[in-house]
């Protein structure tokens, strides 16, 4: 376990590198015993502190949900980071690759909100009973670590590599079997990554109520109005510059960002 310090620390190192998009070592090389419990905490320092400066905390993200995005990145469970107003991304406004780090994008199954989620004790049937409408998402993911060289610690204090995402118009969770939707990902006619929804922790209603039970330790709830999005059911893939991704989910339709 790290001391107040050193979290206050590491928070700091990795808001800089944010802000002058500039990665850096990871934690776990700099600083020796960090463990998860630290990095949650690391992680809620630089979230204070953006809300602080003005920003809004618009929902959660759960990431390394699938055995592929596990098997990617060399970690054996899911972890957790807030979504701020600020990365909130439109389909029909470009966003400037320069402005990341090493910027990728993952396909996923949003939930939004229409009712708080129970903490303790959160079932699936909590999560479709509170759910307004799933939709179709993209999450915009970026490594304020330097070459993606990260562990499970290091990602967690990095907000999940939290950075930006869009989402469609969806329809009610009630309408389809969420379990079977089908994703492809593609970029100038080219199909990038497929994937079904089930990859999510067997169901993606799993991983949001996985979600409410983690976070109610840490006193973070999940409120109306709030974006869920509970992990990709694809690999990651590299964005670049001049391209646009749609990815496009059966029962949902598509969802698009383009990059420049």
């Amino acid at each position: 376990m790290l001391n107040d310090r050193h979290r206050r620390e590491a928070a700091g190192i990795l808001y800089a590198a944010q802000l002058r998009r500039s990665p850096v070592r990871p934690l776990t090389e700099l600083y020796e015993g960090i463990g998860a419990q630290d990095a949650y905490e690391i992680q809620l320092l630089n979230i204070r502190r953006h809300c602080a400066e003005g920003a809004a905390v618009t929902g959660h993200k759960v990431g390394l949900s699938s055995p592929v995005m596990q098997a990617m990145m060399g970690v054996d469970e899911p972890d957790y980071g807030h979504l701020l107003d600020a990365m909130e991304l439109r389909q029909d406004t470009p966003v400037p690759v320069a402005a990341y780090c090493a910027p990728r994008i993952e396909v996923e199954v949003g939930f939004v909100l229409g009712a708080d989620l129970p903490g303790e004790g959160c079932t699936e049937a909590d999560v479709l009973a509170a759910t307004e409408r799933v939709v179709p998402a993209l999450e915009l993911i970026d490594s304020r670590i330097a070459d993606w060289r990260i562990s499970l610690a290091d990602t967690i204090a990095d907000n999940a590599s939290s950075a930006g995402y869009v989402i469609g118009e969806g329809r009610d969770p009630r309408e389809l079997d969420l379990k079977s939707v089908e994703a492809r990902l593609a970029s100038g006619g080219e199909t990038l990554a497929t994937g079904r929804a089930d990859a999510v922790l067997g169901d993606p209603a799993t991983a949001v109520a996985w979600l409410a039970r983690t976070v109610a330790r840490f006193g973070v709830p999940l409120r109306k109005g709030h974006l869920v999005l509970p992990g990709s059911c694809t690999r990651a893939v590299d964005v670049t510059a001049g391209r646009t991704y749609t990815a496009d989910f059966t029962g949902l339709g598509p969802v698009s960002l383009t990059f420049c």
